[in-house]
């Protein structure tokens, strides 16, 4: 009965294809109490890289490297001016070094990937790592909810607004659930732009682990690699158009049923612990995240 109830909740996420419902009905399904734990953490994740994998069969080469090409500076300003803007607000808010890094890297690089990635590196306590991913998923579902609406207000194009979130919003289902509610091509533009950002990365944890943790070791996101080759091999065997229409629809459908099991993973207790000086900064520095951004973008 329960594993009947959770196939119903999704298909009607998928059937209405609306990603800030999907991940809404995914916190309904948990606040059942008979439900919680059953969709394990990994399975969100699974269902989103393989839908990203997805989308990149459907992205020429060529719009891929020019997208990339042409706001690769943004991108790149971004992370590093965010993450040094995220230290010092730390400090400012008195917030400890550990929690502090755990959510600027989160805000400027890929949110709870990049927190579960230093985590370790750093030694994090529990509370921090739960606080911290708990934060992010308060901001990733308001971000759902209200960016396509600034989005309208600003009347930003299908390719401004994707880049916009690919740099604006913590995780990678959120930026490309967003995107989607856009419309256009904007979820391509964002997933694109996004797995670009989540590589800096790599040089966050060298770093990192030369600091605190000589013996850290390096994971190359495999799935971002898995997503650049999807977009070379869309390009060489020149896919028909009946063959793309039903790709986009199944990275829809595995995006949303995603969005649904991320939005199963919120913890209460967790976000209980939540104090309002540790909210306070981790929301300056979104919200400053959200300005530079966008000003970023302007300067094209």
């Amino acid at each position: 009965m329960r594993y009947l109830l959770c196939v119903i909740f999704i298909f009607i996420a998928v059937v209405v294809n609306i990603p800030v419902l999907a991940l809404m009905l995914g916190t309904v399904f948990v606040s059942i109490k008979s439900q919680q734990n059953l969709i394990a953490p990994n399975i969100g994740t699974q269902l989103l890289q393989t839908g990203i994998v997805i989308i990149g069969f459907t992205i020429s080469s060529s719009t891929a490297i020019n997208l990339i090409s042409e706001f690769f500076l943004q991108v790149s300003l971004f992370v590093i001016a965010i993450f040094c803007i995220g230290i010092l607000l730390a400090k400012i808010f008195n917030i400890n070094n550990s929690l502090g890094l755990l959510i600027s890297s989160g805000t400027a690089i890929c949110g709870a990937t990049a927190i579960a990635a230093i985590a370790p590196i750093i030694k994090s306590k529990p509370k921090e790592l739960l606080i911290s991913l708990s934060i992010i998923f308060i901001f990733n579902a308001v971000a759902i909810l209200i960016f396509p609406f600034i989005g309208q207000s600003l009347e930003m194009s299908y390719i401004q607004f994707g880049a916009w979130v690919a740099m604006a919003i913590h995780d990678t289902g959120s930026v490309i659930g967003t995107a989607m509610s856009y419309g256009g091509n904007s979820a391509e533009v964002a997933a694109t732009l996004k797995l670009g950002r989540t590589l800096w990365l790599i040089p966050l944890i060298i770093i990192l682990g030369s600091f605190k943790n000589e013996n850290a070791k390096v994971k190359l996101p495999i799935f971002v690699i898995i997503f650049i080759l999807a977009i070379f091999m869309g390009s060489t065997f020149n896919i028909k158009n009946e063959i793309l229409l039903v790709l986009n629809y199944l990275s829809d459908a595995l995006i949303i049923a995603a969005l649904f099991c991320i939005g199963a993973q919120i913890n209460y207790h967790s976000i209980k612990e939540i104090n309002l000086k540790v909210i306070s900064f981790a929301f300056v520095l979104w919200v400053f995240a959200l300005i530079f951004s966008y000003a970023l973008l302007m300067m094209l």
